[in-house]
């Protein structure tokens, strides 16, 4: 009897734990973590690229390092891309590693947002 409550015991936890590892796998394969180089200067600039953002579809998050020039997005594969989230920074007037800022956008930022532009 012991041995039977014991083996249905360890059966439930292991089952428990599969099904734990299942589902953190499914919600890790939905979203990707991603950093890239954006240019900018300033805290102004930081406001702007990540509020080009705010309301991009499939976007969970966007936090730009001033120092760095680096971008850390997450999103969902299944819902937008990598090139899409470079073309929508670029959009702003922000040159990325793969998307020219929009030079209208650029020449509309403040002279403080206003970096030097590769040619």
């Amino acid at each position: 009897m012991k041995t039977t409550i014991l083996n249905i015991l360890t059966g439930i936890l292991i089952l428990g734990g599969v099904f734990f590892m299942v589902s953190c796998t499914s919600k890790s394969e939905a979203g990707e973590k991603i950093t890239f180089k954006v240019y900018g200067n300033c805290e102004m600039c930081k406001k702007t690229i990540e509020g080009s953002l705010k309301e991009f579809s499939g976007l969970s998050s966007a936090s730009w390092d001033v120092d760095k020039k680096i971008i850390t997005v997450s999103f969902d594969s299944s819902k937008t891309n990598l090139s899409e989230i470079h073309k929508q920074i670029a959009s702003s007037g922000y040159d990325t590693e793969l998307e020219k800022g929009n030079d209208v956008a650029y020449q509309n930022l403040q002279p403080c947002c206003q970096y030097d532009r590769k040619k």
